[in-house]
């Protein structure tokens, strides 16, 4: 039985939609504009994981059509912070602030070999800011840059009363910031000790590692009322994939290669803005 999936990206032109089309066998079924993606629809007999290296060939993502969740209902998107709602690792700023840079680094290195969880390489990376004056936090928060399409997606699932949310291993210092600033509807994140103006190199609570922000997913679905037909989420870093595979539409932002091979959608070359595309790509083909 055939499938169908599209590609799109806001570059993609005449020549490569017929070169996938010749390299996959694939029928094309329909081309359409939004939010300035070029999307072209097609028809095979296989899937769209396994045609993504093909697409990603061509600079462009790929989905299957068959995305559960949908823009015309209300839904729950909680996403991950650094690297995900922001650009920057907000760790790594605040260390070149303190002096301790390539200590975080190192720290970091070590956890993406395998060799600590994300909790030891949390508070190894925190232990390194003791003594750092609590004005470094205010310095990257004034320079805080925001993912590309941030606040157009905020502004479009909010239109169609999406309730939205941040589940960070980063800092509260930042989450609580954006939830502020553009009316999210909650947001949990790890809290940094301050005494007397300092930092004294500890977190406090319990720390927002993978399975807590899987938790605050069902947690807020259920505060919401919101079914689980209707949960979106997006990450890019390992501790993002249990929230990931928890969501309904569980989507890979310029990922971590081992949350890419383990997510259904990925994006690679779009923006933030690629999540509303996915939630309304249904009603786009049948328009």
């Amino acid at each position: 039985m055939a499938n169908t999936f599209f590609i799109y990206s806001k570059t993609l032109n005449e020549s490569q939609i017929a070169q996938f089309s010749q390299q996959t066998q694939a029928k094309l079924l329909k081309q359409a504009v939004y939010l300035g993606y070029q999307i072209a629809f097609f028809s095979a007999n296989t899937t769209a994981c396994q045609l993504r290296e093909q697409a990603k060939q061509l600079e462009c993502d790929i989905a299957d059509l068959n995305v559960v969740p949908t823009l015309e209902q209300q839904g729950l998107l909680v996403m991950d912070m650094d690297s995900t709602a922001i650009k920057i690792e907000c760790i790594d700023e605040i260390a070149k602030l303190a002096g301790t840079g390539e200590m975080v680094s190192a720290i970091t290195a070590s956890a993406m070999r395998g060799e600590l969880d994300f909790e030891q390489s949390l508070r190894k990376r925190v232990g390194t800011l003791a003594n750092a004056p609590e004005s470094i936090l205010q310095k990257v928060r004034e320079n805080l840059p925001l993912m590309d399409g941030f606040e157009q997606m905020v502004q479009m699932l909010k239109s169609h009363d999406w309730k939205l949310a941040i589940a960070s291993g980063g800092f509260d210092y930042f989450a609580d910031y954006l939830k502020e600033t553009y009316g999210l509807d909650y947001a949990v994140s790890n809290q940094l000790e301050i005494v007397e103006g300092k930092l004294t190199g500890q977190v406090l609570g319990k720390v927002v590692d993978a399975q807590y922000k899987a938790e605050t997913l069902k947690s807020l679905a259920e505060r919401f009322a919101i079914p689980s037909s209707q949960w979106g989420a997006v990450g890019d870093g390992a501790n993002d994939l249990s929230m990931l595979k928890t969501a309904s539409l569980g989507v890979a932002l310029h990922a971590k290669p081992k949350v890419q091979e383990q997510a259904e959608f990925v994006v690679n070359f779009g923006d933030l803005t690629a999540l509303v595309l996915l939630l309304n790509a249904k009603t786009i083909f049948n328009e």
